[in-house]
């Protein structure tokens, strides 16, 4: 087959979960289209291609105040502000589209939008992969109400819906847009054993001057994700282990000065690094302060262990 993977932006954790996906697909013989804005290199042996967005600014699902202004959360654009992305995204997906048998479209938002639009025009089946973090917003009175008429609209009207747990099924999904359980596909998002393993950390200790103990926090340095809670936590154990923080976000500087001695924040880090910072670590800790929707540090962490 020939499938077309489309995503709003580079992404974080969902971009992980599609290009391993788009990896799986191309190993079973399949020919891959993996799509988003600043592709760069994307996934080895797939067709990569760019979307040409008109501004600097990327829309994104979960804004991070790290970005500063280049980036700009789908849920706070107005109609019109939002509208002006989806051509770029329907033009990329549109150029290949004749050639592709089924399109697959991650998150409740713009790429829905474009997806449903061109998939119609050219009558092609599409799937929707529907992360939490896309769809969360509108539970808190978030998106533009023409806006998610249209996401709402592409959420009913492609041919499956595949999600990473019962919980965004259920409490994200269906208590919102009524649709029958026959339409969902629970996908719990994998890990590849080749990065996350025991075996494959190195020089990672040696790069970042670690200790031989330590304890990993990976995430957005945000409230949420709950990095407040693992700094006030090391109060208790920081005489056994330095704590090391990687991701970035507003909350940074304020916890650099809580953490003290304690342990170092690293900011973002490259793929590589992370599964091998994973792997080394001696535990991975982490307090969210709501409810995860996969949590895919954790299934990182049990493969690197």
């Amino acid at each position: 087959m020939r499938v077309a993977i489309i995503l709003l932006n580079q992404g974080r954790g969902s971009g992980v979960v599609a290009k391993e996906h788009g990896r799986y697909l191309l190993n079973q013989g399949h020919d891959v289209y993996f799509i988003h804005p600043n592709v760069g290199k994307g996934i080895e042996g797939a067709y990569n291609k760019d979307v040409y967005l008109k501004t600097s600014i990327v829309p994104v699902h979960e804004y991070l105040p790290a970005a500063s202004d280049t980036q700009k959360a789908v849920s706070s654009m107005s109609y019109d502000e939002a509208m002006d992305y989806v051509p770029a995204y329907e033009d990329a997906l549109e150029e290949i589209i004749q050639e592709t048998d089924i399109v697959i479209g991650h998150h409740a938002n713009l790429t829905a939008i474009a997806t449903a639009n061109i998939c119609k025009r050219y009558n092609k089946p599409y799937v929707l992969f529907l992360h939490g973090t896309g769809i969360e917003p509108r539970h808190h009175g978030f998106y533009d109400d023409q806006v998610w008429e249209l996401i709402e609209g592409a959420i009913k009207d492609a041919n499956g819906i595949i999600v990473t747990t019962e919980y965004v099924r259920d409490q994200l999904i269906r208590n919102m847009v009524d649709l029958p359980l026959d339409r969902f596909l629970i996908q719990a998002c994998g890990v590849d054993l080749n990065e996350f393993n025991s075996e494959n950390t190195g020089d990672i200790v040696n790069k970042y001057s670690l200790p031989a103990n330590y304890v990993i926090c990976p995430g957005a340095l945000t409230e949420s994700k709950g990095p407040q809670n693992v700094v006030e936590s090391s109060n208790y154990y920081s005489e056994l282990a330095e704590t090391i923080f990687i991701g970035d976000g507003e909350l940074r500087e304020q916890l650099e000065i809580q953490l003290g001695k304690r342990g170092r924040f690293l900011g973002f880090v490259s793929n590589e690094d992370k599964a091998q910072l994973i792997n080394a670590a001696t535990i991975l800790v982490a307090a969210p302060e709501k409810k995860e929707h996969f949590g895919i540090i954790y299934t990182e962490a049990m493969a690197g262990s």
